[in-house]
């Protein structure tokens, strides 16, 4: 469906358009039809959904308003605050599980087989034949979920019990986080969890505000500024909280954690005090405290908390593969009801068929394996083992033991940017004046230039008192000189290290007790123990840097500065205003006054895309950016402006005025800040680096070999975001990048999608707001058109976006996807995907946590991937198809054997024989074949392009699954016939020729499947033959026909005779030779990819 239309057609009909995405869904199937291919499914989940619904009546979100201290107060029972991971409780962890276990029709067939042994009529062998495997099956899965669970239930515990002090009228009382309710009063130390959202009422920093690490829930590691509701933070003492009347209403809650509205009213004042608050009074939970005490008043909890409303349930993950097996048992089912009936109209409905066709279905039910659960459980186990013993990948750990498979099959790799891709450090890497560029090797001649200009500047190295000379006047005042570099670097570091929102945090040294007004006296400013704070971590990078040219930031409180000259002398300059940075701005300014001389300089720094038309005319400035953006720097411009008193004075009279205004007041305070924005001077330009993790570059080159598609969600800014994705190689460097513009409408997503169509082979960037726009309208046209492009960015992603996405990409491709991430705003991403990996990181454990794998590094994804994924792939394609060959093999023999004796429903194999064939004897060879590979491992990752193979599904299909049916008919036929031929004389030695041939074709059948040899698998198939050697002196009644031995014993001296042995080894070489000569040729005439690399 081309979104070609005309433009104008477009306001008309509304109608139509929600008719676009489902045009494509296919017409509906017939009654019966619709019902037996999934209906029934749909049925039972529509009635559970329903009941649930009922039990569990999702109640509607409301405003709320809550009273200070007095949850009592609140209308409606609001959820309690605690924490649940668990996926069940006591009372339906066993039916859970089980249900878990039994929706899959395989398991479900054994069930009904097995209880169908309790009925004397259709008894057949021994009831341990049936109910031993199954028993097996259910024990080891209920235990290793119940490990998990309990696992989960202890860190739950574990949060749900931290104690907090919650204000009353007598005073402090511990509680534990999950028995605060809204309307509380709760104190949260430095370093401490805030357990539920809060919003912030006062604090003991004198600032009136503090800082927050959000880590945990938007991913972000800088830390945030929050600032305390101005009314409560000027109340004298913290008990006078409970003599004001006060109340907050809050809004219902909602999944944005960007942001929120409510209104902070105290009534007993005269007149009323409103404030109204925003996202800056809040305290989300799952933040942590990063300095000073904090109080605040529970607003929500539990479920209704942004961190939780943000994370969504975890499901049970289903491979590919298993879900691929499970259609091919459907088959074998198909074909089992088939010979059963085929045996029964060949008896000729004699008697009571319906009992016989029912022991006929119980005799031919080894052709679906009960052991092919068992063997693929236990292979997946060893897969998960080796993932983990693994050198080259060390820390990894399967969290998630039952998906190791869907590793080889991915096409979509969605990853998160910060602390994946990158390290989240940022260091300072060049300096850019116009006519001079300072790198990492030249610091050092800034730091002379920096000294000399402040030597000139005071040549007697006093106090800050009023008699050293003062600086030079701005130079707005003088005529325009060309300055010397040495005085435009010192302006450029001045500039520098004064335009920014850090705060400099001093760790008081251990043994300071008391209050932190007597610490504060006690506090040094020395430079060991400084840490700067900023809401962006390039911030912290430059004032870094200014401090290691000779320029520190010593102390800063919200109106004033103080920076240290190389010569230990503290200049002091008053913050006159802040115009913080906004995405829509992308530029931050303040005006400071230098103590000393008074003068007052507006400084600003930003994008160049917005600086550009705001700084002076100059010609290098565009040029040197896009130089800068190639090598991955992200660029800031800083320029300045001398302000005169009047026209500082001028300003802050509009200003405040447009502060005050009622209606459109963002836009006058935009445009009074505006008027100053006007020839400013440009400085310099400054490139930081966000230096990437190690080998992010060919790890990435890898899986796009691998015809892996990568998109990166991330919740940072647009233009680093591009920056990253150019420096990591995500895009190529002949890729052309499209940047989706902003929209807001569905007849601007309609144009910009129509753009976008018109581009090919490019990268695609669009922003989180634009997508959720594009969402809403054309939802399967985006998806389409993002699908065909090399790579996808989308920045300003939330944890819910990210989880959308992946799920979108899920429904819309039926392709596996991997959602890569390190922090806790990943985890609904990580749970949403087919396969989640999570890293081990700076933002905690949370998303390795969550994840059904865990790595310490993002270049481990790549061995991860290509080796293990593609081995577990191949291997357990290997192993369930030589599974069902072997119950294939033994059904089509006793069905040859039933013929002969006129379609009479007696076993061929008794009991023992019949376990032990699935276990003892042929069972550590054929589950040796998850020690086999195609490739060895250095070749899968020197030649990623073997990967793409895998996607396709090829190693299990229904061709592959025919020709392993069609092996196993032939040569169960040729063993039984055979058996039959040659041994007509000694005819009541069929069991025992037939299943020795039968055993050795087995170990032959798993030397023939094997691509390379391993030293266990040779143990394997000799001890396998010494065990079935061993047994045939131990178990001769078990070696004849029927219920009833006819007196057969296996007589010990017939197997020793020559005729016996060279009998059954034609048997053996009929079956197994024309199979090996095929092989032969098929690997000569039409090799696999991977055996032209080997050879």
């Amino acid at each position: 469906m081309p979104l070609m239309m005309s433009e104008e057609g477009f306001e008309n009909d509304e109608s139509d358009y929600h008719t676009l995405p489902r045009a494509r869904i296919e017409r509906r199937k017939s009654g019966l039809e619709w019902f037996v291919c999934g209906g029934w499914k749909f049925l039972c989940s529509s009635c559970c959904d329903w009941l649930i619904n009922i039990c569990h009546r999702k109640k509607e979100l409301k405003a709320r308003t809550v009273w200070l201290g007095c949850p009592e107060k609140s209308e409606e029972k609001h959820p309690r605050n605690s924490i649940k991971n668990q996926k069940y409780n006591v009372f339906t962890f066993i039916p859970g599980v089980l249900y878990e276990q039994f929706k899959f029709f395989l398991n479900l067939y054994f069930l009904v087989v097995s209880c169908s042994q309790f009925v004397p009529a259709l008894k057949i062998g021994y009831l341990y034949t049936y109910w031993a495997p199954l028993g097996f099956v259910l024990a080891v899965t209920i235990t290793r979920e119940a490990i998990d669970e309990f696992r989960r239930f202890q860190r739950d515990k574990e949060v749900n019990s931290q104690l907090y002090s919650k204000l009353t009228v007598r005073g402090k009382v511990q509680v534990k986080s999950s028995d605060i309710q809204v309307g509380d009063l709760i104190i949260v130390e430095k370093n401490q969890r805030i357990p539920s959202d809060m919003v912030f009422l006062r604090t003991s920093e004198k600032a009136g505000s503090c800082f927050i690490r959000t880590d945990q829930l938007d991913g972000e590691t800088d830390w945030k500024l929050k600032v305390a509701v101005s009314c409560t933070q000027r109340l004298p003492a913290l008990g006078d909280l409970f003599s004001i009347r006060a109340y907050v209403y809050a809004q219902k809650p909602q999944l944005d954690i960007h942001s929120f509205e409510g209104t902070f009213t105290r009534e007993d004042s005269d007149p009323p005090i409103h404030e109204s608050l925003s996202i800056e009074n809040t305290l989300w939970a799952s933040t942590i405290v990063a300095s000073g005490t904090v109080i605040g008043v529970v607003i929500y909890t539990g479920k209704e908390t942004r961190s939780v409303m943000n994370t969504s349930n975890p499901k049970n993950k289903i491979g590919l593969l298993d879900l691929e097996l499970n259609q091919l048992t459907k088959a074998l089912f198909l074909a089992l009801v088939v010979l059963s009936v085929v045996m029964v109209t060949l008896q000729g409905f004699a008697g009571p068929w319906y009992r016989n066709l029912f022991r006929f279905l119980l005799l031919f039910s080894y052709i679906i394996p009960i052991s092919l659960r068992v063997n693929l459980d236990m292979g997946k186990a060893a897969y998960g083992w080796m993932i983990m013993k693994d050198e080259n990948i060390p820390g990894t750990v399967v969290r998630t033991s039952t998906i190791p498979e869907e590793l080889g099959r991915l096409v979509y790799l969605l990853t998160d940017k910060t602390g994946t891709l990158t390290q989240n450090e940022m260091t300072f890497r060049q300096l850019h004046l116009g006519t001079v560029s300072y790198g990492a090797d030249t610091m050092d001649e800034i730091q002379t230039h920096v000294l000399s200009s402040y030597a000139q500047v005071h040549p007697q190295t006093g106090g800050n008192n009023p008699s050293s000379t003062p600086p030079r006047r701005a130079q707005s005042s003088t005529p325009k000189v060309r300055k010397s570099v040495s005085s435009r670097v010192h302006e450029a570091v001045k500039a520098i290290a004064l335009c920014h929102n850090v705060t400099p945090v001093y760790e008081s040294r251990a043994g300071v007790t008391g209050e932190t007004e007597s610490a504060e006296a006690d506090q040094d400013f020395s430079d060991e123990n400084r840490t700067y704070q900023a809401s962006s971590p390039d911030e912290v990078a430059l004032v870094r840097w200014t401090e290691s040219v000779g320029l520190t930031l010593v102390s800063r409180d919200l109106t004033s500065m103080q920076l240290k000259t190389p010569g230990g002398q503290v200049l002091t300059y008053c913050i006159l205003q802040v115009f913080p940075f906004t995405s829509e701005s992308k530029r931050m300014g303040i005006i400071v006054r230098d103590e000393s001389t008074a003068e007052i300089t507006f400084y600003m720094k930003g994008a160049d895309v917005a600086m550009s038309s705001i700084v002076q005319y100059n010609d290098w400035l565009e040029e040197e950016c896009g130089n800068m953006a190639r090598e991955g720097l992200r660029t800031l411009v800083v320029a300045k402006k001398a302000l005169t008193e009047e026209q500082y004075q001028d300003f802050e009279s509009r200003y405040s005025q447009a502060q005050l205004s009622i209606h459109d007041r963002v836009l006058k305070v935009a445009a009074v800040v505006e008027s100053l924005e006007r020839e400013l001077e440009l400085l310099c330009l400054t490139g930081v680096e966000d230096q990437l993790q190690a080998d992010v570059r060919p790890t990435l080159e890898m899986l796009r070999n691998a015809g892996i598609k990568i998109w990166m969600l991330t919740g940072d800014k647009l233009e680093t975001a591009t920056c990253i994705a150019k420096s990591s190689h995500l895009v190529s460097r002949t890729q052309d990048i499209h940047i989706f513009r902003p929209v807001t409408s569905r007849g601007e997503a309609h144009l910009e999608l129509n753009a976008f169509r018109r581009k090919h082979d490019c990268a695609l960037v669009i922003s989180g707001d634009s997508l959720e726009v594009c969402l809403k309208y054309y939802e399967h046209e985006l998806v389409e058109l993002a699908c065909q492009c090399p790579a996808v960015v989308c920045c300003r992603c939330s944890p819910t976006q990210k989880a959308h996405m992946v799920t979108l990409l899920r429904q819309h491709t039926g392709r596996r996807t991997c959602a890569v991430g390190d922090g806790g705003n990943d985890v609904s991403m990580i749970q949403a995907a087919d396969c989640g990996i999570g890293i081990e990181g700076k933002e905690g454990k949370q998303a390795s946590l969550a994840a059904d794998f865990s790595i310490t590094q993002f270049r481990h994804v790549g061995r991860l991937l290509m080796v293990h994924g593609r081995n577990s792939y191949k291997r357990s394609a290997a192993l369930g198809q030589f599974v069902m060959h072997r119950g294939l093999i033994i059904s089509t023999m006793q069905a040859v054997f039933s013929s002969v004796f006129y379609f009479a429903s007696v076993p061929l194999y008794q009991g023992f024989l019949m376990v032990g064939y699935a276990t003892i004897y042929t069972m550590f060879p054929v589950f040796s074949l998850v020690l086999d590979q195609d490739v060895k491992p250095e070749m899968a990752i020197l030649y990623p392009e073997l990967y793409k193979d895998l996607t396709k599904g090829r190693s299990l299909s229904f061709k592959t699954f025919l020709i392993w049916v069609l092996i196993s008919i032939y040569q169960g036929g040729i063993l039984m016939f055979g058996a039959l031929v040659l041994f007509e004389a000694e005819f009541v030695h069929v069991v025992a020729i037939s299943f020795t041939a039968l055993v050795l074709t087995e170990l032959l059948m798993v030397a023939l499947t094997i691509r390379t040899w391993h030293w266990l698998m040779v143990v394997a198939e000799f001890l396998s033959l010494g065990c079935y050697v061993a047994s045939l002196a131990f178990l001769n009644e078990y070696f004849g026909i029927g219920r009833v031995s006819f007196g057969a014993f296996l007589d010990v001296a017939f197997i020793t005779t020559v005729p016996f042995l060279w009998k059954v080894s034609a048997i053996t070489v009929v079956s197994c030779l024309p199979l090996y000569v095929l092989k032969y040729l098929k690997r000569k005439l039409s090799p696999p990819s991977y055996s032209k690399l080997s050879s």
